[in-house]
Parts: structure tokens; C-alpha cells; sequence
């Protein structure tokens, strides 16, 4: 499960996901072995908002082989991730139960590919996936390949202006009865 993977689609219950899922760009993800034994070295860039970021932590391993544990600082939320299908060279798909240190408990679904891209069968399973555990198909996020970018760049992205809607209107003049040909 080492390697590259790319999140191509996530599904959640957490309403900071779903206010923020407009142009959201797909991320890369590289897990590594840790410094430590029982620890995976977790690297991941993102491009939001014009620029590249980059997060790093470690994934502490369970006794369950694709089950493992860590904590966002920054949400204060412990997380407990676990794969549930994969065949390691070209998808995976992951569940993840958090709870905040405030008590809010969210679900979520990733679907990680090898490339940029996954078959549409592998996002179809995903999709089956999401309503079993009882969300709707408006929580997920398919993401937009942006490319690679490099950590700390700016990025200039295109505005994105909405197009403006034509409204067709069925126009039948409606010819009041004093209204004629002046016959």
C-alpha cells in the first residue's frame, strides 16, 4: 500500500467538506515506512486556492493489516482509517470515521488511485460504496485533475465565470380583441 496514490473522489458527512467542495483540485498522497517501527510517514500536496500546500504526519499501524490511526492538530480530531477495497496497483478505497475533541463525529469515503484518473467501474463501485453507508450521491466530490504542483508555488488559476444562461421564453403575442388589422 507504500507509494503514490492520488484522491480522485471523497464522500462526507463533515459539513466543512461539503462547504468547501467547489473546484476542489485532486491531491497527492505518498506513504512511506516511518522513522519508527508501527509508523507510516505520510506526505500530501494539494493545490488549494491558487497555491500548493503541503501536509505531513504519520499514520500509527494497527494489528488490523489496512487499518491504522491519526490525529489532525488543526481540527483537533482523531481519525480511524481503514481500506476496504483495493488491489494496490491501481485503486483503493477508504473509509475514515473521525471525532473531534468537541465530540462531532464525521464519515468519510476517499477513493485513491495509482494515476490521475480510475476506471469508471472503480468509480461506480465507489459510488455503491457511499449510499451502503447511507450518504447521498450529493456528498461526493469528484475532484479536478489540476496536475502535479510543486509545494509552495503559486498557481495562477482561471476565475471561473459563471456562463450566463439563456431563458428561452415562448412568446405568443396574445391579440386583445380591440386589437386588429383595422377592419
Amino acid at each position: 500500500f507504500l507509494g503514490t496514490w492520488h484522491d480522485i473522489a471523497l464522500a462526507s458527512t463533515c459539513q466543512h467538506m461539503q462547504r468547501h467542495r467547489a473546484d476542489a483540485a485532486i491531491g497527492k498522497l505518498v506513504l512511506q515506512r516511518g522513522t519508527t517501527e508501527g509508523k507510516l510517514k505520510m506526505t500530501r500536496t494539494v493545490l488549494r486556492h491558487g497555491t500548493c500546500k503541503e501536509m505531513s504526519g504519520d499514520y500509527e499501524l494497527t494489528s488490523t493489516p489496512g487499518r491504522f490511526f491519526y490525529h489532525v492538530a488543526k481540527w483537533g480530531a482523531d481519525v480511524d482509517a481503514y481500506v476496504v477495497h483495493t488491489n494496490y496497483n491501481e485503486y483503493a478505497i477508504m473509509i475514515m470515521s473521525k471525532e473531534k475533541s468537541s465530540g462531532g463525529k464525521s464519515t468519510s469515503l476517499k477513493l485513491y488511485s495509482r494515476t490521475m484518473t480510475v476506471r469508471d467501474t472503480v468509480l461506480d463501485d465507489f459510488k455503491t460504496l457511499v449510499r451502503q453507508q447511507g450518504m447521498s450521491d450529493d456528498t461526493i466530490i469528484i475532484k479536478q485533475n489540476k496536475g502535479d504542483c510543486v509545494p509552495g508555488d503559486q498557481v495562477a488559476e482561471p476565475s471561473a465565470q459563471p456562463e450566463p444562461q439563456r431563458v428561452r421564453r415562448n412568446v405568443v403575442p396574445s391579440l386583445a380583441p380591440e386589437e386588429g388589422s383595422g377592419d
